[in-house]
């Protein structure tokens, strides 16, 4: 086993895990809209080299993502599974996607900031501590899921839409991109 291969299985044995936002995080998001079908989906010009590179040190990677346009009746889960198929296909280094259809005033215990997504995670992936997680997304209740897990959070604010983030607590980190992130996200896993 050469060095890169030692450092890499090194790295994977810290048994950190990735959670990801989807809209804004590895796709483009659409303001005051929903990505509704594969046609509207266009993932991020950098998304690909940003996984590739945290894989080598993240042993799981998955993404968790409200959805209430399924609850809104404005897609069907169909075309959600048809869009995730298609990104699982483009980035295999996703190990698997959560997704809440609940709306927003539901109170939902899966739909973040609820953490029902990241336990349901935690059954299918035994290995995942949350204490030894990070949530990337661009969204405050990305942030709060992160914070009512116990995990560490990355913020993506993107400078042609900046966002304030009121309460600076809950975010460790906050960048432009996934790409940019990748950096303090490696330095975690150290």
């Amino acid at each position: 086993m050469n060095n890169k291969q030692q450092n890499n299985k090194k790295n994977k044995a810290n048994n950190w895990t990735l959670f990801l936002d989807r809209d804004g995080v590895l796709n483009r998001k659409l303001e005051n809209d929903y990505v509704k079908n594969l046609e509207e989906f266009d993932i991020l010009k950098y998304s690909k080299e940003a996984l590739d590179l945290l894989s080598k040190h993240f042993e799981t990677i998955v993404v968790v993502t409200n959805q209430q346009g399924i609850g809104k009746k404005l897609m069907t889960e169909k075309d959600l599974e048809l869009i995730h198929s298609y990104l699982q296909e483009k980035l295999p280094q996703i190990h698997k996607i959560y997704f809440c259809p609940d709306l927003y005033n539901t109170n939902s215990p899966r739909r973040k900031p609820a953490i029902g997504m990241a336990i349901d995670a935690k059954e299918d992936f035994c290995k995942i501590s949350f204490k030894r997680s990070v949530i990337v997304g661009d969204s405050i209740s990305d942030m709060q899921f992160g914070r009512n897990a116990g995990m560490k959070t990355c913020f993506i604010n993107q400078k042609s839409n900046p966002k304030q983030v009121e309460n600076k607590a809950l975010v460790d980190f906050e960048t432009t991109s996934l790409i940019e992130a990748v950096p303090y996200l490696v330095r975690l896993t150290k």
